[in-house]
């Protein structure tokens, strides 16, 4: 049994050595981890042990799901996308599925309204930018001047359109970025949506979204009370709901805190049946896809991110990963990913940025095995996937997939097979036989394969490199002396 000790209730900002077991020889690092204040001291946690419900649901369906990569994330780019790129990563988006979409901050850039008026303007055309059903977001702060010039963005769009309101709304927010107290800060966030019913509030196609930024570190009561004041304002009535998105602007704590958040404000929001309830976490913890699937655990409807997950600092939640989490729990994530490397070019080209070669589902690499106990398990795994749709007459593609290593089949991406198993000094000699076995129809006998697995450790151990099924055939052709295939 694991067993921990911990010096009790350590005062913030004072320097602590938890207790170790003996078998636990490291040594304190040296750093100065007491300057920061654990997320505990920082947040109220607004849920009890025996009231937080969220830990016993599943997940069961997709949220909805508003990339926001033309807006967020493009804010992150060190050179930003011209409208060229911009127009084909927002039709990439529609192909893929995506029916709400937020494309710009239009007061902040010229850019910016620009692309907000092309999609307007093409909207009477026979080949319009956005089809009818997608819903166009645009952004603009609290502040009058930027709310008219975002509604003169959207002036004779056809599609539905959201305009999303935002103001920071934590203490350290409030005292040394905006100036403002709790009672001056509320004034102002009502103020700019007051200035946002009246200007656009006539526009039956419009509706409205509120974030509270640096949600996750707002005080529960202020915040709720918040929003319950601006779907007031607004009069949110199921048939034209209110968004009300709490973003985890920069992550301080475990998911488990999000979560909690976000269920607080589930179970007590006034007009709960006519909000939208949204989240936009970031990833500043590396644990941005894990508050995303705890919130829609805890009664979140909407997720906000990238595709792939650019954004600042460590970048917006990755809502490719997490809808192909849904996809390898049996979930349709109502989003298409079906020829996911060409996403992958468009995405790269258009952000200009690598997607690493291990990042989860989309990476170069994350289905391809090295190691050789992995190989040997993969291999007998595909043997047995092959062999069951041949006893029930059930198409490969159609199977139940439990290939081990592989949580999904890479063909449901576009993928193939071929780079599932590649070998180099860490391989064995199941992955070996696969791929003398696959490219070159070669069964090799059990003896066969060990013996010819010396040869090729051999060869990898010298150069170092990794070796293709041609090099490997034809090392074999030279060990054993047999004729081409």
């Amino acid at each position: 049994m694991f067993t921990s000790t911990v010096s009790p209730d350590p005062q913030p900002g004072a320097s602590t050595v938890p207790a170790a077991p003996s078998w636990n020889r490291q040594k304190p690092s040296g750093m100065p981890s007491h300057r920061y204040r654990p997320a505990h001291d920082r947040v109220e946690i607004p849920l009890t042990d025996t009231q937080r419900e969220w830990p016993s649901r599943r997940l069961t369906t997709a949220p909805l799901w508003v990339p926001v990569d033309l807006r967020d994330g493009n804010q992150a780019l060190a050179e930003p996308m011209d409208p060229a790129r911009k127009r084909q990563f927002f039709k990439l988006m529609v192909s893929m599925g995506y029916t709400e979409i937020e494309v710009g901050y239009p007061s902040a850039s010229q850019t910016d309204f620009d692309f907000v008026r092309l999609i307007a303007d093409s909207g009477g055309t026979t080949t319009p930018l956005a089809p009818d059903d997608v819903t166009i977001v645009v952004f603009t702060p609290a502040r009058r001047d930027l709310i008219e010039r975002t509604v003169e963005s959207i002036s004779g769009i056809r599609n539905p359109v959201v305009i999303h309101l935002y103001t920071a709304t934590a203490p350290t927010w409030r005292d040394t970025v905006l100036g403002k107290s709790r009672d001056e800060l509320v004034e102002l966030i009502l103020s700019g949506a007051s200035d946002v019913l009246e200007l656009a509030g006539h526009l039956p196609h419009v509706r409205f979204e509120f974030s509270p930024e640096v949600f996750n570190l707002t005080e529960p009561d202020y915040v709720l009370d918040l929003c319950n004041r601006i779907t007031e304002l607004w009069d949110a009535r199921p048939e034209r709901p209110v968004i009300l998105n709490l973003p985890a602007t920069v992550e301080i704590a475990s998911p488990n805190v999000y979560a909690d958040q976000i269920e607080y404000m589930h179970r007590n929001l006034a007009r709960r049946e006519s909000v939208i309830l949204s989240v936009h976490p970031h990833n500043d913890r590396g644990t941005g896809v894990a508050c995303a699937e705890l919130a829609v655990l805890a009664g979140a409807q909407r997720v906000e991110g990238c595709i792939f997950g650019n954004g600042e600092r460590t970048g917006n939640v990755d809502i490719a990963t997490l809808a192909l989490n849904l996809h390898a729990q049996g979930v349709d994530p109502m989003i298409d990913f079906s020829r996911l490397d060409e996403i992958k070019r468009t995405v790269e080209e258009c952000t200009r940025l690598p997607i690493h070669p291990r990042h989860p589902y989309v990476g170069e690499l994350v289905y391809t095995a090295f190691s050789g106990t992995h190989q040997d398990a993969i291999k007998k795994g595909f043997a047995e996937h092959t062999g069951r749709a041949a006893e029930t007459g059930v198409e490969e593609s159609e199977l139940e997939w439990r290939v081990p290593y592989l949580p999904i089949d890479p063909a449901d991406v576009g993928r193939n097979y071929d780079a599932v198993i590649r070998v180099n000094s860490q391989s064995g000699k199941g992955g070996i036989a696969y791929l003398l076995q696959a490219e070159y129809g070669l069964e090799l006998s059990r003896e066969r394969q060990i013996e010819f697995a010396g040869h090729v450790q051999r060869r990898t151990d010298a150069t170092g490199a990794e070796l293709s099924a041609a090099q490997l055939y034809e090392l074999y052709v030279g060990v054993y002396a047999v004729g081409p295939a």
